[in-house]
Formats: C-alpha cells, sequence, structure tokens
C-alpha cells in the first residue's frame, strides 16, 4: 500500500537533504577510504533505508516500486557506493525472501533486514556462469546432519558478489536433483555462519569505490531444508522475479545520477568561460546539455511508467529490461558528455565527474548486461507479437 502524500513528500525531502547535507560532502572521502563511516550506515538505518521495500509489518516502510524508484533517483545524486550500502537488503538480498517465503522464514528474518541489523546478499553469478543462469552449477544435495535433520549439503562458489564482506544472510540459488536447465534450480537462505561458508577478498573495482565485491565459497554447508525458498526447481523463476525488480531499481538509480551530473555540467558551464562568454551559450555545449537532458527525461518517464505498472500487477519483464537498458545506457552517455563539457577539469580527480564516470560504467554489467536485457527484450517482444502489455 502507498505511503499518503503527506507522508512520502517528507521522506523524499529527508532523502533529498541527507544526500545533499551529509552524502555529498563524503564522495571523496570514500573513495579514497574505500568505505562508507560508520557513522553514516547508523544514519541510514534510523531513517529506515534498509527497509524501503519491506512490509511495515516486519518493520519495514512498505514502499511501493514507484516509491522505491522515487527514493532511488534521489539516492542516485551522490557517489552510488552509499545506495548500494542498503541496496541489496531493499532489493535483491530481501526480495526473494518477500516474494517467496513463509510465515516462519518471514517473521526470522524481515525484521532484522528492515532494520540493517543483518545485511543480506544475493550470490548468483559463478566464475564459470556469468549471465546464463538458469545453467548454475553449484549444487544441494539433500542429506541428514549428524542429528537426524534434513539438510541440503551446499557446495559451490559466487564470484563477484555485492555485499558479500560485511552479510549475515545470502540468498543462494543451487543446482538439485538432476533436472536440466533453469527447472532445476532451486533457492535457499544460508546463513553465514553456517559451517563451510567462507568470503574472498574483496575484489580492486574500476569504481563504486566503498561498495565491496568479493567470492562466496560453500564447501559441504549443511543448509536446513527449512530454509528452502519455494519448492524444488523454482529457484530459477523466484530469481528472475527478484531481477526485474532490482532492474527497475538500478534504472532509477542511473537516471538519479545522470540528473546530478546535469546538473553539474550547467553550473560549470554557466561560470566557466571561453572566447569572451561562458561555454553554455555556445552551441555544441548547448546540444550536449540538450541530448543530455532529453534522454534523461525520457530513462525517468519509462522508469516511472513500469514501476506503476508493476505496482499495479502487470507483466513487465518486458519493459524492466527495456527500463534497464535505456536507463545505464543513457547514464554513461551523459557522464561521458559531462567529461567532455567540463574538459581537463573532467579529467582529474577535484570535480568528481572522472569519479561518476567509473561508477556509472557498473550499471550496464550486473543484475544483467545491456546485451542480456536485449535478449529479453526481443524475446518478449516476439511472444507478445509485437504489443506492449504494460499500458
Amino acid at each position: 500500500m502507498a505511503l499518503d502524500a503527506e507522508t512520502f513528500d517528507a521522506l523524499i525531502e529527508t532523502v533529498r537533504r541527507f544526500v545533499t547535507e551529509r552524502l555529498r560532502p563524503l564522495e571523496a572521502e570514500v573513495e579514497a577510504a574505500d568505505a562508507i563511516p560508520d557513522a553514516i550506515v547508523e544514519e541510514m538505518k534510523a531513517l529506515g533505508l534498509f527497509g524501503l521495500s519491506i512490509a511495515e509489518e516486519f518493520g519495514g516502510l512498505g514502499l511501493t516500486m514507484l516509491e522505491e524508484c522515487r527514493v532511488g533517483i534521489e539516492m542516485g545524486r551522490t557517489t552510488p557506493a552509499f545506495r548500494s550500502t542498503f541496496g541489496t537488503n531493499v532489493g535483491i538480498g530481501s526480495q526473494g525472501l518477500v516474494m517467496a517465503g513463509t510465515a516462519a522464514q518471514k517473521a526470522q528474518w524481515l525484521p532484522r533486514i528492515a532494520s540493517g541489523e543483518i545485511i543480506t546478499s544475493f550470490p548468483l553469478t559463478e566464475p564459470d556462469v556469468r549471465s546464463d543462469s538458469g545453467r548454475v552449477k553449484g549444487r544441494a544435495v539433500k542429506a541428514k546432519d549428524s542429528n537426524g535433520n534434513d539438510v541440503y549439503r551446499l557446495s559451490g562458489t559466487k564470484r563477484f558478489i555485492t555485499n558479500a564482506d560485511k552479510a549475515q544472510l545470502f540468498t543462494v540459488m543451487a543446482r538439485t536433483g538432476d533436472e536440466p536447465g533453469a527447472r532445476g534450480v532451486s533457492a535457499f537462505l544460508v546463513p553465514k555462519d553456517l559451517p563451510g561458508v567462507s568470503i574472498g577478498e574483496p575484489e580492486k573495482k574500476m569504481g563504486q569505490k566503498g561498495a565491496k565485491v568479493a567470492d562466496v565459497i560453500f564447501d559441504d554447508v549443511p543448509v536446513p531444508a527449512a530454509n528452502r525458498l519455494g519448492a524444488e526447481g523454482e529457484g530459477f523463476k523466484i530469481a528472475m522475479r527478484v531481477l526485474d525488480r532490482g532492474r527497475l531499481h538500478i534504472s532509477a538509480v542511473s537516471v538519479g545520477v545522470a540528473e546530478r551530473l546535469i546538473a553539474d555540467c550547467v553550473t560549470y558551464a554557466s561560470e566557466r568561460k571561453q572566447f569572451g562568454k561562458p561555454i553554455a551559450e555556445h552551441q555544441l555545449i548547448q546540444a550536449m546539455l540538450a541530448d543530455s537532458k532529453t534522454e534523461c527525461l525520457a530513462a525517468r518517464a519509462l522508469v516511472l511508467e513500469t514501476a506503476a505498472a508493476k505496482d499495479a500487477g502487470k507483466d513487465v519483464v518486458l519493459e524492466s529490461a527495456a527500463a534497464k537498458l535505456f536507463a545505464t545506457e543513457m547514464v554513461g552517455r551523459v557522464a561521458d558528455r559531462a567529461v567532455q563539457i567540463f574538459g581537463g577539469a573532467g579529467y582529474i580527480a577535484d570535480y568528481g565527474i572522472e569519479r561518476l564516470y567509473r561508477d556509472v560504467r557498473l550499471f550496464r554489467i550486473y543484475q544483467g548486461t545491456s546485451q542480456i536485457q536485449q535478449l529479453i527484450i526481443a524475446r518478449e517482444t516476439v511472444q507478445r507479437g509485437g504489443w506492449t502489455r504494460s499500458v
């Protein structure tokens, strides 16, 4: 259920002030330290950011998809690492549980996820299986533990997993039985403290410093049978539903970053003078600003329309993929133009443009590359006979 307009407007204004007054002044510090200050994390918890998408009965804010996207746009106006701090709790790390969990599973985990006491993660990608997530090789074999309880013995390695270094709960896709392809994949809730769970060293990355990714290794981990999400063989379906929502969230953040970049470009171009006048008055600079603004407006409209359609219960597999493709490619182009408008200043660290240029490059890769989105869009378009079902 959506918040009433006055309450939601107050939330947006609070998040906007938090981004402007607390987060943006810390961007260079986070980049240098490759870490988010603990005090900021605590403030995020107090604001309820870890529970945006979790129902109020479990301590969350219970935002709709449209409301979540509006918050995502606001959070996009600072370095994406801040958003990533709570992003897995809001999206891919919790939504499998929200969508397919039992009443007991939800009661056990969701209140602590919503409060930020527990950080979640979504280990899906594997070293030899990247975009083809229906072909995961990690296995979960039925067995008994030393006390005779039903368990699944989970083994496998997951690669490039966001927030793996600080997560206490993983939603893991693994192969059960001999069923081939996506039909043989099941989903499990795996606490980090189970024996056999280990985390690799965080990777050195191009951008988004402060948001860590690492391998997660499962070595004969005894996962209680009660921790399975849904029935055996439903894991891939759960993962795809989770990713549909996650792709809209990332699309919204991309719009926010683009709006930030455009605002920074306008400020700089209005102050920087060449040939006796501000460069904002030069037509080729204006062309770059115009293209950026138009594409950003188009992405924003697509994201918010699709989010509203999802809230209405409509099938938005195609539209979510289209939003993710367009918005993430769009922000890459806007960031490139921003470097060009800033010129030499855009290439050095002082202005922050080169940092955002590196940060946004990841958006086109995770939660499904642009090429995977193209395949989804084409497949769904053919299946629908060219029609769209979201409007």
